[in-house]
């Protein structure tokens, strides 16, 4: 049976690896937060008007059949 044990690192080893690890990133550009930020907005917002009016219409269908059942 074998085991995976990892070595552990000290707290000054593993703040040097992260900031290895940080400096591996590729971070968006203003542009691309500010299009990919755009772009959330208009999906929810296009996301909410949906179930707005799917809302309404279901709560329509119900009081349609609730006025017929009376």
């Amino acid at each position: 049976m074998s085991q995976n044990v990892e070595k552990k690192s000290s707290p000054v080893e593993f703040v040097g690896q992260v900031r290895s690890e940080m400096k591996k990133v590729t971070w968006p550009s203003r542009r691309e937060t500010m299009v990919s930020t755009i772009a959330v907005f208009i999906m929810v917002t296009i996301a909410s008007l949906f179930l707005y009016f799917a809302d309404q219409i279901i709560a329509w269908a119900v009081r349609l059949i609730m006025s017929i059942g009376l």
